[in-house]
C-alpha cells in the first residue's frame, strides 16, 4: 500500500489567531508547527473548520497585519503537497481571494458534504445551526451580505479592521444566557440530523466542547473539534475508517 492510500485525514477549528496576549498566540502557532510537520508526514489533506482567525477582512490591495506566521505555514503545507480546505466561521468575517490565490487553500462556506476513504461526513463550523439564537442568527445573514462586505472593504483598512474586530467581541460574546442549551444545540443538531441523513460523521467546532458522541441510532457519531484558547490544542484525525480527537 502506497503513501496515498495509507494518508490521513486532519480536521482543526477554532484557534482563533489573533485573540490573545502574544506569548499565548505564539504557543498557539508553535502547536500548529508541530501540527503541520504530523500532517507532512502522514497527511494527505486538512479540513480547518472555521474560526482559525478571531477576526478577518480581506481588502484589495492590504493584509492585515498580525498573521504571517500563519499564513506561511499554510502556504508551506499547500506547497508540501497537502490538500488545505477552509470552512469559514462567524469569526471568518469574509475569506475572499487571498486564502484560494495567494496561499492556494480552497475556501467554502456552509454545511458540506464530503466522502473521504469510503466514509460520509458532514463537516461544518457550526455557527447558525439548530434551534434558537435567532437574533444572531439574523445578525450574521445581514453583516455578511455583498453590499456590507464591499463597503467595508472601502474604508480606511484601520478603521475596517476596527469595525470587524467589534464584530468578533459581538460573535464571541453573544451567547444564550442558558449555557446547557447551548453546549448541548450542536448535539441536537446532529441527532436530528442523522434521523434525515445518511452520513458517517458530524464534524464541527464552534461551542469550543470538545468530544466525540455515539448519536442514538448507533451508526453515526458527532465530532466537536474543541477550541484552542481553552485548553490544550487538539485536532481529529481520520485513520483506517475511525476518527479521533488527539492532543497536539
Amino acid at each position: 500500500m502506497n503513501r496515498v492510500e495509507m494518508a490521513s485525514t486532519f480536521f482543526i477549528s477554532d484557534i482563533h489567531a489573533g485573540l490573545q496576549d502574544e506569548k499565548s498566540e505564539q504557543l498557539k502557532l508553535d502547536s500548529l508547527e508541530r501540527l503541520f510537520a504530523i500532517i507532512r508526514a502522514e497527511g494527505r489533506s486538512l479540513y480547518m473548520l472555521g474560526d482559525i482567525l478571531d477576526y478577518w477582512l480581506e481588502f484589495r490591495h492590504v493584509i492585515p497585519k498580525g498573521f504571517t506566521r500563519l499564513f506561511c505555514l499554510l502556504s508551506g503545507l499547500v506547497r508540501s503537497g497537502i490538500e488545505v480546505v477552509y470552512i469559514a466561521g462567524n469569526h471568518d468575517f469574509h475569506l475572499g481571494e487571498f486564502f484560494r490565490k495567494e496561499l492556494g487553500v480552497r475556501t467554502l462556506y456552509g454545511v458540506q458534504d464530503v466522502t473521504i476513504d469510503g466514509q460520509k461526513f458532514i463537516l461544518a463550523h457550526g455557527d447558525g445551526l439548530g434551534s434558537g439564537d435567532h437574533g444572531y442568527k439574523f445578525f450574521t445573514r445581514f453583516i455578511r451580505t455583498p453590499f456590507n462586505i464591499a463597503m467595508l472593504s472601502k474604508f480606511h483598512p484601520d478603521f475596517a479592521v476596527w469595525l470587524i474586530k467589534g464584530y468578533s467581541r459581538y460573535s464571541r460574546d453573544h451567547k444564550p444566557d442558558n449555557r446547557v442549551f447551548e453546549t448541548d444545540r450542536l448535539l441536537d443538531f446532529a441527532e436530528k440530523l442523522a434521523t434525515e441523513r445518511d452520513f458517517h460523521y458530524f464534524i464541527c467546532g464552534h461551542n469550543h466542547v470538545r468530544g466525540i458522541t455515539e448519536l442514538r441510532d448507533g451508526e453515526k457519531s458527532y465530532v466537536n473539534l474543541g477550541s484552542w484558547i481553552d485548553g490544550p490544542p487538539f485536532y481529529g484525525v481520520l485513520e483506517h475508517g475511525v476518527v479521533e480527537l488527539r492532543k497536539v
